[in-house]
């Protein structure tokens, strides 16, 4: 379309089924090179991806003709098949239902980068939960506590 202009980040963190820890270290990065391509087909720009062995991080860029649930459904469904014929990740059951998804300003879009890549030390001193809920609070999101466990 011409003379539209758009920046749309976006901050998505989403878990395995039950935050069980089926994403060992030493493997993600065949993972988080799997999502890339994903982004690549769908047209969106990968700033970052992080996380731990039971969730991911990601900063990304979508196009406007992209809604944001579409973009989740592909990198889960996606990644989900691939995982579960990778030998590196034999356990992984699947993604945890829903996800967290959080605008971010192009201003702060170092700082967190600078966080996402921080993952492992960062979940030395609070868990996902922990942060999942600071995440949810900080940007203003009424949850069920329900939901979360």
């Amino acid at each position: 379309m011409p003379n539209t202009y758009t920046q749309l980040l976006f901050h998505v963190v989403f878990s395995t089924k039950n935050r069980q820890r089926t994403l060992p270290d030493g493997h993600r990065d065949l993972l988080y090179r799997y999502i890339w391509g994903i982004h690549k087909n769908l047209n969106c720009h990968l700033y970052r991806i992080g996380g731990i062995d039971d969730h991911v991080h990601i900063l990304t860029a979508t196009p406007t003709t992209l809604a944001l649930s579409d973009y989740v459904k592909e990198i889960k469904i996606g990644s989900s098949r691939w995982l579960k014929e990778q030998v590196e990740f034999a356990r992984f059951e699947g993604w945890q239902d829903g996800y967290g998804a959080f605008t971010a300003s192009f201003d702060g879009k170092d700082a967190l980068i600078e966080y996402i890549k921080g993952q492992a030390e960062h979940h030395r001193t609070e868990s996902l939960l922990d942060e999942y809920r600071r995440l949810l609070r900080e940007n203003g999101i009424t949850f069920d506590e329900r939901y979360l466990s």
